[in-house]
C-alpha cells in the first residue's frame, strides 16, 4: 500500500503527486500500463462532459468535470515525464509563454480597444509563431481531430479572412441548393455518395456562419427535438396497445406530424 497523506483539502502539487504514484511501480495496475494512444478518447470524452456541465451552467457538475479534465492532462504530462521528453512545469511554461506573445497589448506597448481587434491580432501573432506563410499554411493547422463541422467552420472562416468567401448568404445558399442536387443524382447513380453528402455538409456550414450559428449546435439541438418527436410516436403507439415497430409508416408518421404540430 502507498502512504499518501490523507488532507481535508487537497491542491495542485497533490494532483500532481497522486498521478505519479498511480502510475508508479506500486502504483495501479491499469494506470501504470496507459499510453497516449489508449488514453486519447479519454481526453475527448472528458472534454466533452466539461462542455455539458458548462451548457447546464452546474457548478458542482463544472468543478467535477473539470477536474477529469485537468486529470487526463496530467496524465498525459506525466507519461512524457517518464519518457523525459517534457514534464508538467513545460507544459505551463509553454503557455504562459504563449500567453504572453499573444497579449502584446496586455503584456507589451501595442494597443487594442476591442474584442474583435484582439482577435486579428491573436490570429496574426499565431500565424507567426508557427511559420505560416501561406493561407494554405493556416487551413491545415485545422485540428483533423475536431468535430467535422467544427473543422468546416474553421476552414471556411480562415479562408474568408483571405476573402475567399461570399458576400451574403444568398450564394452560401444558392450553393447548398447546387449540392444538393448533386447529391440526389449520386444517390440515384449509386456513385460518389460519400463525396457529395460532404459538400452538402460543408454547404450547409457555409449557411450556419452567415446565420451566426454553430453547426454542431444546431445538428445537437435537432438530434434533441428528434427524440422527443420520436417520443411522442412512441407513447401514442403505447395507446394503441401497440410498439413503434408495429405501425407502419404512415402511422408513425401521422404520430411525428402530431407531435411536430404541437
Amino acid at each position: 500500500m502507498i502512504n499518501f497523506v490523507r488532507k481535508s483539502r487537497y491542491d495542485y502539487a497533490d494532483a500532481l503527486e497522486i498521478i505519479r504514484l498511480l502510475r508508479s511501480e506500486d502504483g495501479c495496475p491499469w494506470d501504470k500500463v496507459q499510453t497516449h494512444r489508449s488514453i486519447r478518447r479519454g481526453l475527448l470524452e472528458e472534454a466533452y462532459e466539461a462542455a455539458e456541465a458548462i451548457d447546464l451552467d452546474d457548478p458542482v457538475l463544472m468543478q467535477e468535470e473539470l477536474g477529469d479534465v485537468l486529470m487526463q492532462v496530467i496524465f498525459h504530462a506525466d507519461i512524457e515525464k517518464d519518457a523525459g521528453r517534457f514534464t508538467m512545469d513545460d507544459v505551463c511554461d509553454g503557455m504562459v509563454k504563449k500567453l504572453l506573445f499573444r497579449h502584446p497589448h496586455v503584456f507589451g506597448t501595442a494597443h487594442e480597444d476591442s474584442p474583435e481587434s484582439v482577435l486579428v491580432s491573436w490570429d496574426k501573432l499565431k500565424r507567426q509563431e508557427k511559420g505560416q506563410a501561406t493561407v494554405t499554411d493556416t487551413l491545415n493547422s485545422v485540428a483533423r481531430s475536431l468535430p467535422g463541422l467544427w473543422r468546416a467552420e474553421k476552414i471556411q472562416s480562415k479562408a474568408a479572412k483571405a476573402g475567399f468567401d461570399w458576400p451574403d448568404a444568398k450564394g452560401a445558399l444558392d450553393k447548398l441548393e447546387e449540392e444538393t442536387g448533386e447529391l440526389r443524382r449520386a444517390v440515384e447513380s449509386g456513385e460518389g455518395v460519400a463525396e457529395e453528402l460532404g459538400d452538402v455538409l460543408f454547404a450547409a456550414v457555409k449557411v450556419a456562419r452567415f446565420a451566426g450559428v454553430d453547426p454542431e449546435d444546431a445538428i445537437a439541438a435537432t438530434c434533441e427535438k428528434f427524440i422527443r418527436r420520436f417520443r411522442a410516436v412512441e407513447e401514442g403507439a403505447a395507446r394503441q396497445g401497440r410498439s413503434p415497430d408495429q405501425l407502419s409508416l404512415e402511422e408513425m408518421t401521422a404520430l411525428w406530424d402530431g407531435a411536430k404540430g404541437s
